[in-house]
């Protein structure tokens, strides 16, 4: 008969000996994975909120301009402190006499702006900022005058044709020129 501590010992050292080579196989097979297919990078979008304060006798499309100025070196930023941002969505609000609008939304991705770094291009103009920052304003009705209506950049109106919309001026007679 053979002893159990014979067998105990022979069993140790087939588990030593079969751990060093799982251990042996397990390395090399796990670096070969990861050089052939690599972890998957989190990619996300940064969000930024910008405010501008219209400065005294600035008009609307002042505003406007520094508004795309502002939104442009807020994406180049974004995209140049962190690699792994994929899309930039910006928001860029104006103050005007203590009234706060919403003037553009500026949503691009990093391959667009590699292309077009304009923020002309891929921003969203709101209509209805104008009226409410109060930069159209309504003259007295009781003389029967109608409210004028600046004209947008003309930059804005042909890179966005679907986002900003003209109105014609009226002039004292109240009729279209």
């Amino acid at each position: 008969m053979i002893p159990f501590s014979f067998i105990n010992q022979f069993r140790r050292k087939t588990q030593i000996f079969q751990g060093a080579i799982w251990l042996t196989l397990a390395v090399p097979l796990w670096l070969v994975t990861e050089a052939i297919a690599p972890q998957v990078v989190q990619a996300y979008t940064a969000r930024v909120d910008l405010a501008i304060t219209r400065l005294p006798e600035e008009t609307y499309e002042t505003v406007l301009r520094r508004a795309e100025i502002a939104a442009r070196a807020a994406a180049q930023r974004s995209f140049d402190q962190d690699i792994l941002v994929t899309e930039v969505s910006i928001i860029v609000t104006a103050q005007n006499e203590g009234l706060i609008a919403q003037v553009l939304k500026l949503d691009v991705s990093r391959e667009q702006w590699k292309r077009s770094p304009d923020p002309r291009r891929w921003a969203t103009y709101f209509n209805t900022s104008r009226m409410l920052l109060l930069f159209e304003k309504l003259q007295n009705p009781s003389t029967g005058d109608n409210k004028t209506t600046p004209e947008p950049s003309k930059a804005a109106t042909e890179n966005n044709p679907g986002t900003v919309t003209t109105t014609p001026k009226v002039n004292d007679t109240g009729r279209k020129p």
